[in-house]
């Protein structure tokens, strides 16, 4: 099977970097705020936030919206696609609750 047409393959493209994940997981929780996401990933640098959440947005999973504000508002939401990952999520969570607990 050639990796295009392995959908773990796709689906790892997709989500599968460092911060992805965890910027998709604060958003279950609804819309935020560009200044509150990026405080909720306290690792993440600047650049690597500005890249992800447009990574996430050129792939259909996040949306931006600008509100015509002083100082610019930008807020960032799931799509319905992005929903869809949500038990995907709140599995990996809780599996690292049970991991981290062992340890």
């Amino acid at each position: 099977m050639r990796q295009e047409d392995c959908p773990l393959h796709y689906t790892m493209n997709l989500i599968g970097t460092k911060w992805k994940p965890l910027i998709l997981f604060h958003l279950l929780k609804g819309p935020l705020r560009s200044g509150v996401l990026k405080e909720s990933v306290p690792e993440i640098s600047n650049k690597m936030f500005t890249q992800t959440v447009r990574e996430l947005e050129k792939d259909g999973l996040i949306s931006r919206k600008v509100f015509p504000e002083v100082p610019p508002k930008v807020e960032y939401e799931l799509t319905e696609t992005g929903k869809s990952l949500e038990a995907i999520l709140l599995s990996l969570d809780a599996w690292g609750t049970e991991m981290a607990a062992r340890i």
